[in-house]
């Protein structure tokens, strides 16, 4: 029987997610030493008993356990794009294949190839929705013009923002605006 100190976690996507798994290793008294997006470091090992409580209780509020190093990397490229997007605006002029060469140590190509056969879509398609839900999200908050979510999100036009936009959606970001159609999908779902 193996024991374990690293968890990989699918679905893990924003802050309050980190919190719930905090809470969960706490009221399982397993120590952790770093909770961050889809990666939990565990301060002892587990064993395979405790693993599958975690592995329920985790699966309970919406999370999975990732055990394969294939699913890992996915999930590592996602949880870096939805960083990338939603919590390092000013990170996104750099060229995305690079960046994920980068953080991952991989090529890209392997990557994009992986992302494309697990996932049914390509990285710059997945790249794009969870831009257009930054867009989206921006808007409902209505404290930037266009342009400012435009220039913030670094697309080199207005635009290019509305084409992408209205492709993605069907909408123009002013009907979106107009109809103050809040649908906007939890970055999870995309």
């Amino acid at each position: 029987m193996e024991n374990i100190n690293k968890l990989f976690i699918k679905n893990m996507v924003c802050y309050r997610c980190k919190i719930v798994v905090g809470r969960i290793m706490k009221m399982n008294n397993i120590e952790t030493n770093h909770i961050e997006l889809g990666e939990v470091e565990l301060t002892n090992p587990i064993d395979e008993e405790q693993l599958n409580l975690i592995k329920n209780e985790l699966e309970e509020v919406g999370f999975e356990l990732i055990d394969n190093k294939r699913s890992k990397l996915i999930e590592q490229v996602k949880t870096l794009i939805i960083q990338l997007i939603h919590q390092e605006n000013g990170e996104l002029k750099v060229n995305l294949s690079d960046y994920l060469s980068e953080k991952t140590n991989l090529d890209y190509k392997y990557i994009s190839n992986l992302f494309s056969e697990m996932e049914g879509q390509t990285i710059e398609k997945y790249f794009i929705h969870q831009k257009i839900e930054k867009v989206k999200e921006l808007m409902v908050y209505d404290e930037l013009s266009l342009s400012e979510i435009a220039f913030q999100l670094n697309y080199s036009s207005v635009a290019h923002l509305s084409a992408q936009f209205k492709k993605i959606t069907g909408l123009t970001p002013s009907v979106f605006k107009q109809l103050n159609k809040h649908n906007r999908k939890s970055i999870d779902k995309i």
